[in-house]
């Protein structure tokens, strides 16, 4: 009986060290490049600065969601879509995904499932509405049609009988995503290695809460319900602002998120910081300010694609067209593959 308890946790062991040596390498990542006119709107004169923001990139490189507010939505900020024939190809024209996804206020910060059948994001429906902005997502059935998608459920239903009233968690609930507060910045990653499927995001207002924003994460339980809700405290170890993040999708090892804490390089910025590990049973290391993509203006939104060589994300930088743009960062894979 020893043995065989020797031999699987040898075998856990073997396996957590061969996951971190096959973790990919990259070189260090590019000057940033503004995604151009046919991504960033430019708003008429005398109306509001366009905004282009909280871009999500889908697995196979070829459209690119984002949140903008830019004429003809559905209000506030509306959830865009470009695509392109190939990954080297360019952006097409946006199209707008609809007043089924799209309300009448703000609706943003896309993540995709891994077999690109839900759509998580948040929004600050007038309906359906624990209070503040909730986590909703929504299915399609052809993972292929970016226009296929359905009327979005709030998180707090899935696994639930859908009769039932909308069930909220009460304030720094850890059973419940949406409760009366801001729950936002869904960041959705399927751990393979664990078999565990997690979803990061920011709360904010919340009594555990260091900063006006921190960042948490909830699994998926046996019963298809979301809940074990924690705060991911080597995230969020400042008393200031801790918001959307990326996670590598592949292997789960690299965190980009978007902080206000000190040591950023504008006076007073939203910066990009990168936290890592060695593998996704152990804690992230504390975030580090991530080379070559800051400015001292502020960046926010980071979204990775899949292999981790595309990083997206948002500026008001010296160069924007008006408001925020969407720019992108590029890096070389080195060496190392999963």
């Amino acid at each position: 009986m020893y043995s065989v308890k020797l031999f699987s946790f040898s075998l856990v062991i073997l396996t957590v060290l061969t996951r971190t040596a096959m973790g990919q390498q990259f070189s260090d990542w590019s000057q940033p490049i503004n995604l151009g006119p046919v991504i960033n709107s430019v708003c008429a004169a005398g109306t509001a600065a366009c905004s282009d923001q909280h871009p999500a990139i889908s697995k196979d490189g070829l459209s690119l969601y984002f949140s903008s507010n830019r004429p003809s939505g559905c209000g506030g900020l509306d959830i865009w879509v470009s695509q392109r024939a190939s990954v080297d190809s360019p952006w097409e024209v946006p199209f707008n995904l609809g007043c089924t996804i799209n309300s009448s206020t703000d609706d943003m910060a896309v993540s995709l499932s891994t077999d690109g059948h839900l759509m998580y994001f948040h929004s600050f429906h007038a309906t359906d509405n624990c209070g503040g902005g909730d986590i909703y997502v929504s299915h399609r059935k052809n993972r292929r049609d970016d226009r296929g998608w359905e009327e979005p459920i709030n998180l707090n239903r899935i696994g639930r009988d859908p009769a039932e009233g909308l069930p909220c968690g009460e304030i720094n609930s850890t059973s419940f995503v949406n409760t009366p507060n801001t729950d936002a910045g869904p960041a959705i990653f399927d751990d393979e290695e664990r078999g565990l499927t997690i979803l990061y995001f920011t709360r904010t207002d919340q009594v555990a809460n260091v900063g006006d924003f921190d960042i948490y994460s909830a699994t998926i339980g046996p019963d298809g319900t979301w809940g074990t809700v924690v705060r991911d405290n080597e995230l969020s170890t400042t008393p200031y602002r801790d918001t959307r993040t990326a996670i590598r999708r592949r292997d789960g090892l690299e965190m980009i998120l978007s902080s206000e804490r000190p040591g950023g390089l504008g006076t007073v910025s939203r910066d990009l910081w990168l936290s890592t590990r060695a593998s996704t049973y152990d804690l992230w290391t504390i975030p580090v300010l991530l080379p070559n993509v800051n400015s001292v203006a502020t960046e926010g939104a980071p979204a990775l694609s899949w292999d981790g060589s595309e990083l997206y994300f948002f500026s008001n930088r010296l160069g924007a067209t008006a408001g925020n743009d969407l720019y992108v960062s590029t890096r070389t894979k080195l060496g190392g593959s999963q």
